[in-house]
């Protein structure tokens, strides 16, 4: 079974090999390829269609044409019987739904590619939602992404392009990031964590796992109910509800360093307080301490509308490589912001915003490590449920409304020391955080060391090149002295003779000054190349 499933995933990926060639030497051919992809991936069945979606939020990767053809994949898909429900049920809690539950209705309110939702009665009256995983679903993505990998691999190795866009770690992000998505008991620790990060919240609101209920196939939660966010009876509600949208994700950005990495409108409702009501937390992404304080950086950057710091902050992300041009990319930050300035969030978006950062170090695509790659594909979904919710939204002064304590100095002020001022203060609490725990290592690597190391890393690059070159020049000093002690020989003729008149001593000391001579140039060659 595992070849056949292999032969149909090769073929169809040497079919799309050769129709991206053909797109080469027909450009007019290409404007078909993005929708022959995204058929293609729906006959290859519920791992590929999962597979496209996560490629549709790679925009750091993929162009708009193929995000967008992407993006029209759909997860729906028919519903496995009652029995086979009811069979995965038991299998996970130990016993059957008619014991489990007072209500269990057979008919599923709603069918994907991965699991099922049906909805139940626990015996104490409360209604809730039952999750259940398509059986032998996580065992075909392993199967297919197995496949996906070597083919991945296969491709990097005929095709140079391939390599640089690092498809073997792409493919293998994505699979690990389906794992994680189909195991239900994942996502229950996941809503237990952000229940209780916000149960104290007056705009939103996590329904509970039931915690005696929920296995790695089978996950219950508390049902609750309310209108879409694209409800036009809530066009009065707008700016509250995107303003509790954008506070909730600064939270989790910065306060909880976990946050949803799905928020598309259909995990979203709102509840008859008002309150946004979050489901579907089997994707989460997470920011450590570095990342978190780097992205705050940069959200302040962006608001305080300052490209010096704004492309410093870009770099501490990760979305700049060492070595690049520093002028030039604060020119190019520069005229990014420029033309973004005062425009509505429906002309423009924040991560799109990053992906143009990041291609200011060179290159029409960009390789971002994989916490970037998940926030960057959060920040994407979170854009489009804002233009749902508010098409005309002015992010920067959302951002001001939202988070008073976590952004100062908001307002588009051009001159003055207010914008200097606001980033001293920010570099300056920055270092003070980070100093008490520098400072404590340091004496303790001392105490364990028998003393106090002081570390200069370009003092002691420089010592390296200084040493290296002391030595070429010591090398230098011998083959010329070899050159002229051999010429000295040759002219006397002192010592026995080889090839007719050559003194022998004279072709030694020739021999060792051009053996001398020749890794000089050697040792010099690699140090350009280097």
């Amino acid at each position: 079974m595992i070849i056949l499933r292999a032969l149909q995933i090769g073929l169809a990926a040497f079919g799309l090999l050769i129709a991206a060639l053909w797109a080469r030497v027909r450009p007019q051919t290409a404007a078909a390829l993005p929708q022959r992809v995204r058929r293609l991936l729906e006959q290859l069945g519920p791992t590929f269609v999962k597979l496209g979606q996560a490629l549709s939020q790679r925009r750091d990767l993929l162009s708009s044409a193929w995000t967008i053809e992407l993006g029209r994949l759909q997860a729906a898909a028919q519903p496995f019987s009652a029995e086979v429900a009811a069979m995965a049920v038991e299998a996970a809690l130990g016993k059957a739904p008619k014991d489990l539950f007072m209500e269990f209705e057979t008919a599923p309110l709603a069918a994907a590619s991965v699991a099922q939702v049906h909805r139940a009665r626990l015996h104490d009256g409360r209604w809730v939602v039952v999750k259940v995983l398509r059986p032998g679903v996580r065992r075909q993505i392993d199967r297919d992404m197995r496949i996906v990998v070597a083919v991945a691999w296969l491709g990097t190795v005929l095709v140079p392009f391939l390599r640089r866009r690092r498809v073997v770690l792409l493919a293998r992000e994505i699979w690990r990031n389906l794992r994680r998505e189909t195991d239900l008991d994942e996502e229950a620790r996941n809503i237990r964590r952000f229940a209780r990060a916000f149960q104290d919240s007056s705009t939103v609101f996590i329904p509970d796992v039931i915690d005696t209920l929920s296995a790695r196939g089978v996950l219950v939660q508390e049902m609750s109910h309310g209108r879409d966010i694209g409800d036009a009876t809530l066009a009065g509600e707008a700016k509250a509800l995107a303003q509790a949208f954008v506070n909730f994700y600064l939270e989790q950005f910065f306060r909880v360093g976990v946050f949803h990495a799905d928020p598309h409108p259909g995990n979203i409702f709102v509840l008859e307080d008002g309150r946004l009501c979050f489901h579907d937390f089997g994707a989460v992404g997470m920011l450590d301490s570095v990342s978190r304080r780097a992205l705050m950086a940069f959200v302040q950057a962006f608001a305080a509308q300052d490209p010096d710091w704004l492309a410093d902050a870009a770099s501490d992300l990760g979305l700049l490589t060492l070595g690049v041009d520093r002028t030039a990319v604060v020119r190019g930050v520069e005229a990014i912001l420029v033309e973004l300035e005062g425009m509505p969030l429906g002309s423009w978006s924040i991560a799109g915003l990053m992906v143009d950062i990041a291609r200011l170090g060179g290159g029409d695509a960009v390789a971002l490590p994989p916490h970037l790659g998940v926030l960057m594909r959060t920040v994407f979904i979170a854009e489009g449920t804002l233009r749902t919710l508010d098409p005309g939204l002015n992010v920067t002064e959302m951002l001001s409304e939202s988070a008073p304590k976590v952004l100062q100095s908001l307002d588009h002020a051009k001159g003055g020391a207010a914008p200097t001022l606001g980033r001293f203060r920010w570099e300056l609490a920055t270092a003070a955080r980070d100093l008490p725990q520098a400072a404590a290592r340091w004496l303790h690597d001392g105490r364990q060391g028998g003393g106090l190391a002081i570390r200069l890393p370009d003092a002691t690059a420089a010592a390296d090149r200084l040493g290296r070159s002391a030595d070429r020049i010591a090398l230098a000093l011998v083959a010329l002295g070899l050159y002229i002690a051999a010429s000295l020989l040759m002219q006397h003729s002192i010592g026995p003779r080889i090839l007719g008149d050559l003194p022998l001593l004279a072709a030694l000391g020739y021999g060792l000054a051009l053996w001398f001579t020749f890794r000089l140039v050697r040792n010099l060659g690699r140090t350009d190349r280097s």
